[in-house]
């Protein structure tokens, strides 16, 4: 099953049979809250995502992607060769550089701000950076009735359960209404987790199939 903003705002009204305004009016909040808890909770393929950029000379300063949440790696391409810096803490970086006009090949980097990494030394020439990261996925909410992202599509009914969960709270629901809905939610997150950080993150040729205790 997958949904389309329209179609999941329809069920998320049938599960719940709510039709009220203010309910209504609310939907994609609800929705966004739901995505949020998700993309909190798994790491979602669709979440991984490489660029690259041009860290300038004698600038220490390198801004991140506008989707940008956390970094898995960033290199400095130099020639044909790949360099992966690694990730200090800023302190680190200013004692590794005490005198402010070193430059060279960056060897590591931090995160100076939320849209900023700091390079260690300041670049000496013009590189090229490559940075795998982990991107902040666009809601749902942002598209048009008919459009679908890949938590909609791949990952539906965490997202139905965790706007049905988020929805029973706006309404006031018995707390049994809510915690059923919350244990669904669950379950459903433990499949996506089994699958995108299971599976996904390793191949049978070096490691066998997944095994899971029987209980």
């Amino acid at each position: 099953m997958s949904f389309t903003l329209s179609t999941l705002k329809t069920a998320i009204q049938d599960y719940l049979e709510s039709s009220e305004t203010t309910f209504v009016n609310n939907l994609d909040n609800i929705i966004k809250e739901s995505e949020e808890r998700i993309f909190k909770l798994v790491q979602l393929p669709d979440q991984r995502k490489n660029v690259q950029g041009t860290a300038e000379t004698n600038n220490r300063f390198l801004s991140t992607p506008s989707d940008y949440n956390a970094a898995f790696s960033l290199a400095v391409i130099d020639g044909t060769t790949y360099h992966y810096l690694e990730l200090k803490h800023p302190s680190f970086i200013k004692q590794f550089v005490t005198n402010t006009s070193t430059n060279g090949r960056p060897r590591y980097y931090s995160q100076f701000d939320e849209n900023t990494f700091e390079l260690g030394p300041k670049p000496d020439s013009n590189y090229t950076v490559e940075l795998h990261y982990l991107a902040k996925p666009t809601s749902l909410t942002a598209g048009s009735d008919s459009g679908t992202t890949y938590l909609s599509t791949e990952y539906s009914d965490a997202l139905l359960y965790g706007c049905l969960a988020e929805g029973a709270i706006f309404l006031k629901e018995t707390p049994d209404v809510v915690a059923n809905f919350e244990n669904r939610f669950k379950e459903a997150i433990m499949r996506a987790k089994n699958l995108s950080e299971g599976r996904l993150q390793r191949d049978e040729y070096r490691y066998d199939s997944l095994r899971i205790d029987v209980s």
